[in-house]
């Protein structure tokens, strides 16, 4: 049975993460020894075994066939015979410099320019386009905008990226390093350099009130970053939306890769408001090693709360982990999830992130579920309105097909006429085209699921 998470036992769940965390940015982490290829190897087998959430049905290869910890680890992971579960394609691992950097000081190193890549299915016919540009990035400095198309990425054109599938030279290895961007606005093509730093992220942005065709109040948030900066942000946004009276709200979740659990709980709960008192968000189950470790994360009450029956969640094939949590959560307490846009990305799993030397893994410990019981949706949610999103318009604007959608169905109760899909209930697509799964891509950190 799994068991209710107080504030008292979230905080005791934090400190034992963050405990481990810190020890790794000393220089240890777990038991390290001298941390060679082969007490490595040999840890690695055993923490496999025993937190993996598909250990029973993962091979478990002898350590002494593989030449790196890199080849151990991949070779460790599910690969997908069971009927009940796909192959794991989230598990992975990154420096602990880089995990702490993200989830505790809500920074990250890179350009701050994101590309849409994924969304081209390797269709080198179409136009580059950027995406997303992070507020107060190196590329935003460099005056890099949504919109903008891409011709050359260190001079490699935009065709032979896409093809290729290979979009890593936004994503730097060091700060100092650099990138030139051939980029392509109103007809005329200019030079971009831009110099990876550290730049602290700002996960919500575009906070806006609008009225409706049919004279309805709708508020718009985008959030990217499910981190715990983001707390104070929500709260803002919220008591302005509760201020201005809003009838409905438009959460932009399209590049929302995932993050902490609980900050995914407080924004939910700001949505639900008392429609979520007493219930579960989301129950994380771990395997049966571990089952004493399953813990359920409430529903809270804000005091900014908006009490709403539906919300509009505007997603895509990167809406993902944490964020898909969000919808499934909100769906558990009753509240309608009117979501526009693509099938999300399919991720009802999580990590509980464990450094050794030097190195944070997150392989997947954990499955989550609603109030209701409801989870893995591997395939993802479908659209209740699908729409493709036009990357040369705002995000959130008055002109940005999901949000025009959004906008419609809060009059009409239905989607477009035109420039949209057919209406469907919200559901788990089970088409068998289950997207591309890139924890780092197109200037994107890796996130996840997080237990805190």
């Amino acid at each position: 049975m799994s068991k209710i998470v107080s504030k008292s036992r979230v905080r005791r769940h934090l400190a034992a993460l963050l405990l481990p965390l810190a020890l790794a940015a000393c220089g240890g982490g777990g038991d390290a020894g001298s941390c060679s290829v082969a007490e490595q190897k040999d840890w690695l087998s055993g923490y496999m075994n025993d937190w993996y959430f598909w250990y029973r049905l993962s091979p478990h290869p002898d350590g002494a066939g593989y030449a790196s910890v890199a080849s151990y680890y991949a070779a460790l992971l599910y690969t997908g015979t069971s009927a009940d579960f796909p192959a794991d394609r989230w598990s992975y691992v990154q420096s602990t410099e880089t995990f702490n950097r993200f989830f505790g000081d809500g920074a990250t190193l890179g350009y701050g320019v994101s590309v849409a890549g994924l969304e081209l299915a390797r269709n080198s016919a179409l136009p580059l386009y950027v995406r997303h540009v992070e507020a107060a990035s190196p590329g935003q400095v460099q005056g890099v905008r949504r919109g903008d198309q891409v011709m050359s990425i260190n001079g490699r054109s935009a065709a032979s990226l896409i093809a290729a599938d290979d979009f890593s030279a936004l994503t730097p290895a060091q700060a100092g390093d650099s990138v030139t961007l051939v980029l392509r606005r109103d007809g005329i093509d200019r030079n971009v350099v831009i110099t990876a730093q550290v730049f602290n992220l700002v996960p919500i942005y575009g906070v806006d009130t609008q009225t409706t065709a049919g004279g309805r109040r709708i508020g718009y948030v985008a959030v990217k970053d499910m981190i715990s900066q983001a707390l104070p942000s929500y709260d803002i946004a919220m008591s302005s939306f509760q201020a201005a009276g809003v009838q409905d709200l438009v959460l932009d979740l399209r590049y929302n890769g995932g993050g902490l659990v609980s900050t995914g709980a407080t924004l939910a709960s700001y949505l639900a408001g008392s429609r979520g008192a007493g219930l579960n968000y989301a129950s994380l189950l771990f395997n049966d090693r571990h089952a004493s470790s399953n813990v359920d994360f409430r529903f809270s009450s804000p005091s900014a709360a908006l009490n709403l029956p539906r919300v509009f969640v505007l997603m895509g094939r990167r809406t993902c982990s944490a964020s898909e949590q969000v919808i499934n959560g909100l769906r558990g307490a009753g509240v309608q999830v009117v979501a526009i846009g693509e099938t999300s990305c399919g991720k009802p799993v999580g990590f509980q992130p464990t450094p050794y030397c030097g190195q944070t893994y997150s392989a997947v410990n954990f499955e989550s579920v609603n109030q209701r019981s409801e989870g893995r949706y591997f395939s993802g949610f479908a659209p209740t309105c699908a729409v493709a999103e036009n990357f040369t318009v705002p995000q959130g604007s008055t002109a940005d097909p999901l949000m025009v959608a959004a906008r419609t169905w809060a009059d009409s109760g239905a989607c477009p006429a035109t420039g949209a899909g057919q209406s469907s209930p919200m559901a788990a697509r089970g088409d068998g085209d289950v997207p591309r799964l890139r924890p780092v891509s197109e200037g994107d950190p890796r996130l996840g699921m997080i237990p805190r």
